[in-house]
């Protein structure tokens, strides 16, 4: 049995409890495209004072474009939306990933006004 970290504190522990040492990800080595489904875009548009996402296929088309102010509204409409017209634009769980962070990291230029905002 895996020793009781110290944040579990009080809480009961399953029978096979573990804890998983993660190794280090590289954003470049360890990248592998949603090849059956889409990537995506994400701006800033200071002037709108909101955050605009391109879906787009592999072969550099853009297919709908969303934009909001916050990353919890345009990540609920893109899967609302992919989900209503029974697509698979997101069938990777590190695609969804990614793009919950990138937006978050897009809200959060827009609310500070931080104009470097790049999207990895």
């Amino acid at each position: 049995m895996t020793e009781r970290p110290s944040w579990v504190k009080d809480k009961n522990l399953h029978k096979d409890f573990e804890v998983i040492k993660c190794k280090p990800y590289d954003d470049y080595k360890d990248h592998n495209n949603d090849n059956d489904g889409c990537y995506v875009l994400i701006r800033i548009d200071f002037e709108h004072y909101e955050i605009q996402v391109a879906i787009c296929n592999y072969k550099h088309e853009i297919l709908k474009a969303f934009s909001g102010r916050r990353a919890a509204d345009i990540y609920t409409e893109i899967f609302r939306y992919e989900e209503e017209h029974n697509l698979n634009w997101f069938n990777k769980k590190q695609h969804i990933a990614y793009l919950g962070k990138e937006l978050k990291k897009a809200e959060i230029a827009l609310v500070l006004g931080n104009t470097s905002y790049y999207q990895e």
